[in-house]
C-alpha cells in the first residue's frame, strides 16, 4: 500500500467535483510550518488545501481549518478520507475555504486510537501548536480573510480544538494576544476532561457536538466544561447533545465496538463507533447555523 505522501503527491491544481451543484473548488497538497520544532526547525505538516471557487485577493473568503481525529485524515487506500471530503463540499458550497491538516504523517505515526493516553508522541502540545501553525498559514494568504478563520475538528481533533482555544492555556494565551486566533470553533466529540480540569475559557465562541451515548468520549464531562466557563469568559460555550448517538455520529457507517481501543468511559471494554442519521443530519445544520452566524 502506497503512504499517504506518495498517494496523494502531484494533487496540485487538481479540481474536484465538490459543493452543491458539482461547483468546482481547487485541492492542493500543501506543506504548512507547524510551530512545534525539530532541531530548532519549524516542522513541515501536510496539508490539503480547497480553495473556494469565488474568492480572491480582491474578495477574500473565511477559511476553516480541519482537525482529524485519532484515526488521521486517509483512508485505507491513502486518500483523504468519506468524513474530510464531504466536509470540505460543504464548506466549500458556503464559499469557505477548508485546509485539511495532517498531523500525524510527519511524525511518523499512522493512527493513535490504538496507543493509550500517556504513551502517545503526539499529545495535544503537538497538535496545539500545528493549529497555530496553521492559523498563521492561513493569516498569509491573500485570498483569506485572516479575520474570519475557523476551527473544526473530531475526537481528538474535536480536543484539539478545546486545546487550542483555551486561554487558560499560556500558549494560548501568548497566541491570542498576538492575534492568532479563530473566530469560530466546533468540536465533534471531543475529550472534555483535560480541559474541564485546567478551566476553560474560549478564545472565540464555541460549539460542542457530543453523543448522549457516547462510551468514548462521553458527554457528561463536556456540559460541565460549559457550565464551569460560563464564570470564566464572556464567549459563553454552547453545546448539544443528540440522545441515543454514539461517538462517530456524523458517519454514515453502521455502529460496532472497537476492542482495540484501550481508552474511554470503562478502559479496557472498548467503544462504540458509528454513525446515526437523525444525529448526523442534526449535527451537519447545528455546524452550519453556528459557522454562519459567526463567520458572517
Amino acid at each position: 500500500m502506497s503512504s499517504p505522501i506518495q498517494s496523494l503527491a502531484g494533487l496540485a491544481a487538481l479540481l474536484l467535483g465538490l459543493g452543491a451543484g458539482g461547483a468546482q473548488a481547487t485541492q492542493a497538497q500543501v506543506q504548512v510550518p507547524s510551530l512545534d520544532q525539530r532541531e530548532g526547525q519549524a516542522l513541515p505538516l501536510i496539508g490539503h488545501w480547497f480553495a473556494a471557487k469565488a474568492a480572491t485577493s480582491a474578495k477574500p473568503a473565511p477559511a476553516v481549518l480541519l482537525l482529524h481525529g485519532c484515526g488521521g485524515p486517509y483512508d485505507k487506500k491513502g486518500g483523504l478520507s468519506e468524513r474530510m471530503l464531504d466536509y470540505v463540499s460543504v464548506l466549500n458550497a458556503e464559499g469557505w475555504h477548508a485546509l485539511v491538516l495532517d498531523s500525524l504523517t510527519p511524525r511518523g505515526e499512522k493512527e493513535l486510537c490504538t496507543q493509550k493516553i500517556g504513551t502517545r508522541a503526539v499529545t495535544m502540545t503537538e497538535r496545539r501548536r500545528d493549529t497555530f501553525g496553521a492559523l498563521q498559514w492561513l493569516s498569509a494568504r491573500p485570498e483569506v480573510d485572516a479575520q474570519r478563520l475557523a476551527l473544526l475538528g473530531w475526537s481528538n481533533g474535536g480536543s484539539t480544538v478545546l486545546a487550542s482555544s483555551n486561554t487558560q492555556h499560556p500558549e494560548v494565551k501568548a497566541a491570542t494576544e498576538k492575534a492568532l486566533k479563530p473566530r469560530a470553533a466546533v468540536a465533534f466529540y471531543p475529550g472534555c476532561e483535560a480541559d474541564l480540569k485546567r478551566g476553560y475559557s474560549p478564545s472565540a465562541p464555541l460549539l460542542i457536538l457530543s453523543g448522549g451515548s457516547d462510551d468514548w468520549t462521553a458527554a457528561a464531562p463536556c456540559q460541565a466544561l460549559v457550565k464551569a466557563s460560563e464564570t470564566l469568559s464572556l464567549a459563553k460555550p454552547q453545546i448539544k447533545v443528540y440522545p441515543g448517538a454514539f461517538h462517530g455520529f456524523d458517519s454514515s457507517a453502521p455502529v460496532r465496538l472497537r476492542a482495540d481501543v484501550p481508552n474511554g468511559v470503562t478502559p479496557g471494554a472498548g467503544v462504540h463507533v458509528g454513525g446515526q442519521p437523525a444525529a448526523r443530519e442534526a449535527s451537519r445544520q447545528d455546524m452550519l447555523s453556528f459557522l454562519r452566524e459567526q463567520l458572517k
